[in-house]
């Protein structure tokens, strides 16, 4: 099961140091989350470049230009540990139970929680 979910901040915790060109110990928000395949997509992580062919204006998108563009790929989600927003380091995430009261009815809800910290995510 993947705890971590769109609009998460992140943190690589795998791969090349930064001083070797790498991403590890780089922050960023999660943008999506791919369950099938275990990846997800981080802001400003794994940058690639991606070689675009000029296409026909009645074509795909109305692409009219070509070119090299930039942007990010998926990274696996066990490369990346959830941040900790009172500390702002990585943690593991736990579950706890809580009984709350909506529109006069009593519900449990399951609500995500910093290992580290305690602290609601």
């Amino acid at each position: 099961m993947a705890n971590i979910k769109k609009g998460d901040i992140v943190q690589v915790i795998a791969g090349a140091k930064q001083e070797r060109g790498g991403d590890r110990g780089k922050q960023g928000e999660v943008l999506s989350v791919d369950r099938e395949r275990n990846r997800v997509l981080v802001k400003g992580i794994k940058m690639v470049k991606k070689h675009k062919k000029v296409q026909s204006t009645e074509g795909a998108n109305g692409r009219t230009t070509g070119g090299i563009e930039i942007a990010e790929a998926y990274i696996h989600i066990s490369n990346v540990a959830l941040i900790d927003p009172s500390t702002k380091k990585p943690t593991r995430l736990g579950a706890r139970v809580e009984t709350v009261t909506r529109d006069g009815a009593k519900k449990t809800v399951r609500v995500r929680v910093a290992k580290s910290s305690g602290k609601e995510i």
